[in-house]
């Protein structure tokens, strides 16, 4: 097994400079001068209460995790040695991977329920990067060809690691735009901003986590115009870190008992956050012409 470092742990000390660094610039410069949506203490705890309790979760989620990807790495013939030029390139395979989990992670609603947690603030500052949900065990199938194609599994955790570290910097508002080469290469702040506003123009857009080129091949890039407005498109009002996990896949419970059959449950589950079944011969036409086509943040 490769001997890799453990990135996440070994950045918590820039982590934590970095959010001084920023709350320091927010005395210095209000968030009021600039519009920006700045610091409010229990969101920030909130985020950090999701934090700490996803890598509790994750550790639990890891244990399936790994026996399946053991087993698949067991059974392939193809091997990856991790040197020094192949990780590199699993980095940015997995950086590909990681796009498409995304951008499924917003549209399919029964991922979305994973995922919404880390859009559920209406801040964007560095705790928002720690909003992480406890639900993580729909990511792993994603880099399913990763390890079937001979990246052991130690390697692909490292990359994954690697890329979550790397997204930590562009939650915050106090990063303007950089100049045009990392700007077209690089998910940078200007870029996640975007991610998280709940604007109709920016909703499902750059998905990218090291990279925003692949948002560029596939047609989900928009750059920053107007000021971002964080949060969802029906925000859920609360601070209650379980609600916070949870209240998504309440939703769909609540939409799965009220549902006339079973293909408006499939809808439910595998359509997007914001399907709503065609109406029914009976309703009246104005309901019929109310059906929302999107309803959740970017």
């Amino acid at each position: 097994m490769p001997h890799l470092p453990d990135v996440v742990l070994w950045s918590i000390p820039a982590f934590l400079l970095l959010t001084a660094l920023e709350l320091v610039s927010y005395r210095l410069r209000p968030a009021e001068e600039r519009g920006d949506a700045g610091y409010e203490t229990k969101d920030a705890a909130t985020s950090i209460g999701m934090g700490a309790g996803s890598l509790v979760f994750d550790a639990l989620w890891k244990i399936p995790i790994v026996a399946v990807y053991t087993a698949l790495y067991e059974l392939t013939p193809l091997r990856v040695p991790v040197l020094w030029w192949t990780l590199p390139l699993m980095l940015l395979v997995q950086d590909f991977f990681y796009y498409w989990s995304h951008r499924g992670h917003h549209v399919i609603r029964i991922l979305w329920a994973c995922h919404v947690v880390h859009h559920s603030s209406r801040k964007f500052n560095l705790t928002t990067a720690l909003r992480q949900p406890w639900t993580t065990l729909t990511v792993w199938p994603f880099y399913l060809p990763m390890i079937a194609a001979g990246v052991h599994p130690a390697a692909l955790a490292f990359c994954s690691s690697a890329n979550l570290v790397y997204q930590f910097w562009v939650h915050t508002e106090r990063v303007g735009k950089l100049p045009r080469p990392f700007e077209y290469v690089l998910n940078t702040a200007s870029h996640h901003r975007v991610h998280h506003a709940s604007q109709g123009g920016y909703l499902d857009r750059n998905y990218g986590g090291i990279l925003i080129v692949w948002d560029r091949m596939f047609g989900s890039f928009v750059p920053e115009g107007e000021k971002p407005v964080y949060g969802l498109t029906k925000n859920i009002d609360t601070y209650n870190p379980l609600r916070v996990a949870t209240h998504e896949y309440a939703a769909i419970a609540r939409d799965l008992r009220a549902a006339r059959d079973w293909r408006e449950r499939l809808g439910r589950v595998f359509r997007g956050p914001g399907w709503q079944p065609a109406p029914g011969p009976d309703a009246p036409a104005a309901v019929a012409e109310a059906v929302p086509a999107h309803e959740h943040a970017a």
